[in-house]
């Protein structure tokens, strides 16, 4: 159908006065502005907004059937006073549902706000009587002039009073909604103050110029009059209001974050699916259902500090303190160590990240076995050793390697020798760690705490339920599991032994394990089959998302391009894919710049940041730059910040940026894990870069290797890419990586002097942009 529409409207912009295009003027909409009524084909009718004399043609809504025509025609077609954009409503279908299900006997009871509570927002609000019989408005508390005022479509209101149970209110989102007026609905809905409504999403669909409602030609060229679906209830996410809509759920995802299950429940999902939304939603729902009470029995946890601190502001807006009284919230390393130090386990002070990997290169060199890189000595020892718990020579020569490359006994035995090396360097004075090291004895720790919680259970069944403290000598207490629940968000990046630990911290039972995460977006090797972990997840609490509410569809398309042909897993013993994974936003198509040399590239980059702050007024710290590793960082950091860019910058760190500076932030793809931002310069895409040259000794001597690096990579480029909302801007120097399209080099833009475009002079050299 899709192709129908498109093919009917090129031969309409062709020759609009073919009469076998049968167009039927409907009405006039406005100044330069007309309805049209067309026949696609026997079964198809359109309804079209022609604008400018009929040179502009927009499609407005599609229907098929013998009641078509009558379906097109009683549309409301009319430009939102907020907004400035076109909006359809088909206000009498709208209108028939919902009074179709007002017609139930409804027995949910509904407090009305009473005058001064929060609920109660201003003056103008309409505070209503019960009535005997009767059920309160979901949205009595606001009056038509304030809801019109926020954005929502006037001819919507009569229906809107009707609207008295959450069915019905589901039932108006699965119907075409202007994406304005589901925003604000869904906010409201939410109990959102209408002042934080106004400043969030209203102020941000508000175009700078004011509104002509008769203006149709300006109307139907904001992007907002564009978006477009093919599901209608998706979009109450969509449009500017990006930072509001993070913390809405769609009814599907609301069916995840509310459901009961048996055991333990995964979602999956690509990049913008909201996964983390659902998360929150999560967290929100359990901790609900709590008896009262100060403890927090409800753990929230995910791979890095960083992400950590951002879910925890996140909560906080979505159910305030009282919710965050309940829940305890902290990164899955920070759990460990806190674990480790409240047994007084020393295990020496933990290295960095960097201080760690250098280590191996230090015992390669002792050993003389230079043939294993540290880079996969590091991992091994992460997920292979410690993933399976190998605590000896015989272990390890027998544990299983999934998602490993495979290596021969001989191999192995050269591996556990530098283990051995390693581990001896941490434990000679003064004692070291890593974060590994930590979690695998943090998880050890719970599962023999968890041991003596299943022993001190079945001892108390076996005496009648009496609670016989004495038992636990010492203790004065009788022992606990130490969570309810327990919520992981980024589920993908965690390791077997974290997970181990998180499967030792709460009981085995309905609602134990709720995570979400996407194999997509694997950055750091941490290939874990959750049934190895006891973690068990079947039928429908496994779901997958597929609508991404971030990055416009062509943005998407490009980074889906990016992993296409490769197999990737569900965090299980199954494989996921992203078929069916789409955006319903449109926008810029993504860049492609080539330079000749390295210089050049960072200085175009530069200068394009420059004429996008400059020029369209997008601050600096909506702009990121993300490059392939921490040198490179550093070299991009320098061009911006010296004349005659002089740009501020912020290099992205482990925690992210602390700082709420205006400035460009510069970081690694690995970096920009959880981040978003509304313009993004993937930079250093060039042959040998991304990948790097070095994968190319796997090449022939081990294929299994060469195939996880590549897809290493290209996981990494595509987790950059998808953090942009509005533009994505790719370059590189020399010839175009290979991930990259295969007319990449033959269709990027030149780089030319762009810097005359933002008033800065070349160099005396006249080399910096060729």
């Amino acid at each position: 159908m899709a192709d129908a529409v498109t093919t009917f409207v090129q031969r309409l912009r062709a020759d609009r006065t073919n009469r076998a295009l049968r167009l039927t003027l409907l009405r006039a909409a406005g100044d330069n502005g007309d309805l049209y009524l067309a026949h696609v084909d026997a079964r198809c009718m359109t309804l079209l907004l022609s604008t400018d004399g009929g040179d502009e043609i927009a499609v407005l809504a599609v229907r098929t059937g013998a009641l078509a025509h009558d379906e097109l025609a009683r549309l409301t077609v009319e430009i939102n006073t907020v907004s400035g954009a076109v909006e359809v409503v088909d206000q009498s279908e709208v209108s028939a549902n919902v009074v179709a299900l007002s017609d139930r006997p409804d027995t949910t009871p509904v407090e009305a706000p009473t005058p001064g509570s929060p609920d109660a927002f201003g003056p103008d609000a309409v505070v209503p009587t019960p009535t005997s019989g009767l059920s309160t408005p979901l949205f009595a508390r606001y009056d038509d002039k304030l809801l019109v005022d926020l954005g929502v479509v006037p001819t919507l209101l009569p229906t809107l009073h009707k609207v008295t149970t959450d069915e019905q209110f589901e039932q108006l989102l699965t119907h075409n909604l202007p994406e304005l007026t589901r925003d604000i609905l869904l906010a409201l809905r939410d109990r959102v103050d209408p002042q934080d409504v106004q400043r969030h999403i209203t102020a941000k669909w508000r175009p700078e110029e004011d509104v002509n409602t008769r203006d149709w030609a300006r109307a139907a060229q904001r992007a907002v009059s564009q978006a477009a679906t093919d599901d209608d209830a998706v979009l109450g996410a969509l449009g500017k209001s990006f930072d509001a809509w993070r913390l809405f759920l769609h009814p599907e995802q609301q069916r995840l974050a509310t459901g009961d299950f048996k055991g333990s429940a995964k979602v999956t999902g690509g990049p913008g699916t909201g996964k983390t939304v659902v998360a929150l939603h999560r967290v929100r729902h359990l901790a609900a259902r709590l008896s009262p009470g100060n403890s927090r029995p409800v753990l929230l946890t995910t791979y890095n500090t960083n992400l950590a601190l951002d879910l925890k502001e996140r909560l906080r807006h979505l159910g305030g303190d009282e919710l965050l009284r309940r829940v305890d919230i902290k990164s899955v390393d920070m759990l460990a160590r806190e674990i480790v130090q409240e047994s007084q386990v020393d295990l020496g002070r933990p290295l960095a990240d960097d201080v760690a990997m250098n280590l191996w290169h230090t015992v390669r060199t002792e050993t003389g076995l230079f043939e294993y890189d540290a880079d996969f000595l590091d991992t091994e020892f992460k997920h292979v050793i410690l993933g399976g718990g190998c605590r000896s020579w015989g272990a390890y020569r027998r544990t299983g390697r999934t998602g490993r490359p495979r290596i021969s006994t001989a191999q192995r035995h050269d591996v556990w020798q530098l283990v051995e090396a390693y581990q001896a360097h941490l434990d000679s004075p003064p004692r070291q760690t890593t974060y590994a090291l930590i979690a695998d004895r943090a998880a050890a720790l719970e599962q023999h705490r968890m041991a003596r919680v299943e022993e001190q259970a079945r001892y108390k069944d076996e005496q009648g339920g009496r609670d016989l403290v004495h038992r636990e000598a010492g203790s004065g207490m009788w022992l606990k599991p130490r969570y309810q629940h327990v919520v992981v968000d980024e589920a993908q990046d965690l390791s077997a032994a974290h997970w181990r630990m998180l499967r030792a911290m709460v009981r085995r039972g309905p609602n134990d394990i709720f995570l979400a995460g996407d194999a997509h977006q694997r950055i750091y090797g941490n290939r874990v089959v959750l049934g190895h972990q006891g973690i068990e997840i079947r039928g429908r609490a496994s779901r997958r998302l597929t609508l991404n509410y971030r990055t416009t569809r062509q943005i998407l398309g490009s980074a889906n391009r990016l992993i296409g042909g490769a197999a990737f897993d569900d965090l299980d013993t199954g494989t996921d894919t992203l078929d069916g994974y789409r955006s319903v936003l449109t926008g810029l198509a993504p860049q492609f710049w080539r330079a000749p040399d390295r210089l050049t590239e960072m200085q175009a980059v530069a200068t394009l940041i420059k004429e996008r702050h400059d020029t369209h007024g997008t601050p600096y710290s909506a702009m990121a730059v993300s490059v392939p590793d921490g040198r490179s960082a550093q070299e991009f950091a320098n061009v911006l910040a010296k004349e005659p860019f002089s740009l501020p910058v912020v290099e992205l760190g482990r925690d992210g940026v602390r700082s709420d500076q205006d400035a460009v932030r510069i970081g690694t793809m690995h970096r920009f894990k959880g981040l978003e931002f509304q313009r993004v310069f993937l930079t250093s895409v060039g042959e040998g870069q991304v990948p790097h040259q070095r994968i190319e000794q796997y090449r022939l001597a081990n294929p299994d290797r060469y195939r996880q690096e590549e897809q290493r990579a290209r996981s990494l480029v595509f987790v950059a890419a998808t953090r942009a909302r509005d533009e994505l801007i790719v370059t590189w120097s020399g010839k175009a990586s290979r991930l990259l399209p295969q007319d990449a080099d033959d269709t990027a833009h030149r780089v030319t002097d762009l810097r005359r475009r933002v008033g800065v002079p070349s160099d005396s050299s006249g080399s910096a942009v060729a």
